[in-house]
């Protein structure tokens, strides 16, 4: 099995390593990792594409600061206009476009009995931004959207995994990076064990 493992940041690949997975970045924020997803998927052709990085987490999810979760769903949260009455995200809107805009994007490649707690996600350009809506959403990062959006696309088997850092809040707290980026790599390490466990099992019974 071929798996790649994604990263926005050089930082949070430090402690990841498995025989076999290899690694490569795909850069911070939405665009950039839009562009940098396709382009390894047709470069690389991996049979598993898998983003990691660290994330914030709201009031009101059960997971804490140094949780690692698989992200079941992402939002591109931040799409959307500002009126008098607020923020409207986009598909909320009603107008007419070219082209359909996603509410959320689920993932398809969970299993039964995942082996790390799920979550679900929103992906903002501007970070802590306070005027998304974030009910039944645990994290927030900068690229899980366009990730999710190029794979499915693509038809290409992927999964994202963030690590906890931080709460989203504007009040000032110190992130823990160093704990959460080796929390990291230890999630990541259990779920490439879990997809080579099942692939030796799907091998073993055809």
């Amino acid at each position: 099995m071929n798996i790649l493992v994604l990263f926005p940041t050089a930082t949070e690949a430090r402690y990841f390593a498995h025989p076999a997975a290899e690694v490569a970045l795909c850069g911070v924020g939405l665009t950039v990792a839009a562009y940098n997803t396709a382009r390894l998927i047709h470069q690389r052709r991996p049979d598993v594409l898998i983003l990691a990085g660290i994330a914030g987490v709201y009031p009101g999810s059960r997971l804490a600061v140094g949780d690692v979760a698989l992200v079941a769903s992402e939002r591109e949260a931040d799409l959307g206009f500002f009126s008098a009455s607020g923020f409207a995200h986009l598909s909320a809107i009603d107008i007419e476009m070219e082209f359909e805009v996603a509410a959320r994007y689920d993932c398809p490649y969970l299993p039964a009995s995942p082996p790390l707690p799920l979550a679900h996600g929103n992906s903002l350009n501007a970070a802590l931004a306070p005027f998304v809506a974030t009910d039944g959403v645990d994290v927030e990062s900068m690229e899980g959207a366009a990730f999710f959006h190029v794979c499915l696309a693509e038809g290409q088997r992927f999964y994202e995994v963030r690590a906890v850092s931080n709460r989203v809040t504007l009040e000032p707290e110190q992130w823990d990076f160093d704990a959460s980026i080796r929390a990291l790599g230890a999630g990541l390490g259990q779920l490439v064990d879990f997809l080579l466990a099942e692939e030796a099992k799907a091998g073993a019974g055809t």
